[in-house]
């Protein structure tokens, strides 16, 4: 058998007592309807009324609630005891926390940084733990205890240091509609004097955020040494804790100012309390409740406010007024350089084949970059920048093209030059001999660009043939009249030939006296002993010896016969 818990009978019987209606009485103590009837059956009995008021009045710690109110919600269960384990101020067993019993080890999770959601899982998992996950949250929100951070106070000298952010100004008109929108508040405030400028953009883009410290600077008539930015992307395009990588353009300003860019850390926004509080303050002050018809109205009133009012306030902490901080800040700002910074947009382009880059549908030569290499372009507004991405060195610089299509090209930047390809074809013809150098001129001289392809094939000949034997043919080119590449290659090819050793001696003169040949008395004295030796054998063997013994009459050896 279910028993109701005191508190919610308690409760039932309040609220029945206030003329609350069952379904509502459900609702609120969170019972069935079921029990709220049977125990309106017992307030119609007095004398169950009054046992059970009795008994409430018994029950410690139970609110009965008032009757002034009808809608009166159920009493809140009673707070967790830290003591309870000391027996002191002991909690009730149906006040409890029903993640009591595993406290020890959620504090140890708790500890180490886990949330309420992974705590809930694991008691599920590992304790079988059958309750709801809003009575984990609730006790690991009462477990966690957050210890006081501790903050040094930095403290900076005049002209040190400048702290700059972005923030949300009041209702302003959108040019062009009927709707209010909040544009975006930027702030740079002094560290040392508190000293601010103000400014509402609708729109913020790297050049926008750049030239809104331009003004400040001027505002303040000097800069500072130093100045801290949050990691927003129009100033910082690469968060680091070591080397954080700045944008370009904003770089390049406060290089042109001589400032240098300290970013805070990430989700460090302590580092730039000043800043911070410049912006709230502004908005709770300056801002707050009011609405603006257009932007240059909100910018006229931020300055008349910083000059009439917050200039001349007392800072809370220094104790002094900010504009005569300021007048004693103010000497120390670096001064301001006599020309304004001049704005670009900064693109990576490649370089072409033919030596050219392609900006807004121009051609720029880009010598002397490689082919097929990247290189950084800054565009300005009447000229570019071709900029090495290794060295950072400016390579090349040319005006903004006029129209679109243009090749802004010297004759000197062209990869096939005329003139350039002459001369190298004249150094390769000197380099073979003066014949041939000679030959070359004379047939650039008389053919002009078709004398080009000629000057190529004899130079071309210095790769497989000897330049002695081109300096042979250069010459009798030049003595007959011979301008034809074809036939000069055909002229040193004849003279390779010949130079050849089996072409040397082929062509030696045929001789009579030789160690290897034999004197024709030798031949004499062979053919007489072989007649004499046929002689003998014929005598023997042959019936009709002929009498003669050489069969020729007209004997005609041949002399060279070895």
């Amino acid at each position: 058998m279910n028993v109701l818990q005191p508190n919610k009978k308690a409760a039932i019987i309040t609220l029945l007592t206030n003329g609350i209606s069952q379904r509502e009485i459900g609702r609120k103590v969170r019972v069935d309807r079921k029990t709220v009837r049977k125990y309106a059956r017992m307030a119609d009995k007095n004398k169950e009324t009054e046992a059970a008021a009795v008994e409430i009045s018994k029950s410690p710690g139970v609110a009965t609630g008032s009757r002034e109110r009808a809608d009166q919600n159920p009493p809140p269960w009673p707070p967790a005891c830290e003591d309870s384990a000391s027996g002191e101020g002991k909690i009730p067993a149906h006040a409890r926390s029903a993640c009591e019993h595993h406290r020890p080890w959620i504090e140890e999770q708790v500890r180490l940084g886990r949330n309420a959601v992974s705590i809930y899982q694991d008691l599920v998992e590992r304790f079988a733990f059958e309750h709801k996950y809003n009575s984990v949250k609730r006790f690991c929100r009462a477990l966690r205890r957050k210890n006081p951070v501790q903050y040094d106070r930095l403290e900076f000298g005049p002209g040190e240091e400048a702290q700059v952010d972005y923030g949300l100004g009041a209702l302003t008109l959108k040019p062009g509609t009927k709707v209010y929108r909040r544009p975006r508040l930027f702030v740079m405030t002094l560290k040392y004097s508190r000293r601010c400028f103000r400014k509402v953009v609708w729109k913020s883009s790297k050049e926008v955020w750049a030239r809104l410290h331009e003004e400040a600077f001027r505002y303040f008539c000097g800069t500072t040494r130093y100045v801290v930015l949050d990691n927003l992307k129009e100033g910082v395009i690469k968060p680091d804790l070591y080397e954080p990588r700045l944008n370009p353009v904003y770089a390049s300003v406060l290089a042109h100012y001589s400032v240098v860019a300290d970013p805070a850390r990430v989700a460090d926004p302590d580092r730039k309390g000043s800043v911070e509080n410049a912006i709230q303050h502004t908005q709770d002050t300056a801002l707050k409740g009011r609405r603006f018809e257009s932007i240059e109205e909100q910018n006229q009133w931020l300055m008349h406010w910083e000059e009439q009012w917050a200039a001349k306030r007392i800072h809370g902490r220094m104790k002094r007024q900010v504009q005569e901080m300021f007048d004693e800040e103010k000497p120390f700002l670096q001064p301001l350089p006599l020309k304004s910074f001049s704005y670009f947009s900064q693109e990576t382009r490649t370089v072409q084949d033919d030596g050219t880059i392609q900006i807004h549908d121009c051609y720029y030569a880009a010598l002397p970059a490689r082919l097929h290499t990247q290189v950084i372009v800054r565009i300005y507004d009447y000229e570019i920048e071709i900029i090495d991405p290794q060295t950072l060195t400016v390579l090349r610089r040319h005006p903004k093209g006029a129209r679109k299509g243009m090749v802004i090209m010297e004759e000197k930047d062209r990869i096939f030059n005329p003139s350039r390809q002459t001369c190298y074809l004249l150094a390769q013809a000197a380099a073979i001999g003066p014949l041939t150098e000679k030959l070359c001129k004379a047939l650039f001289e008389g053919e002009g660009r078709q004398g080009h392809r000629r000057m190529q094939g004899i130079v071309a000949l210095a790769r497989k043939h000897c330049a002695a034997h081109i300096e042979q043919a250069a010459r009798m080119a030049l003595d007959h009249g011979l301008s034809s590449s074809r036939i000069i290659r055909n002229l040193v090819e004849k003279l390779d030939k010949a130079a050849t050793p089996e072409a040397a001696s082929s062509s030696e003169a045929l001789t009579q006296e030789h160690c290897l040949i034999r004197s024709p008395q030798d031949y004499a004295l062979f053919f007489e002993t072989h007649a004499a030796g046929s002689g003998r054998h014929s005598h023997h063997h042959d019936p009709n010896p002929n009498p003669n013994p050489n069969p020729n009459p007209n004997p005609n050896p041949n002399p060279n016969l070895q």
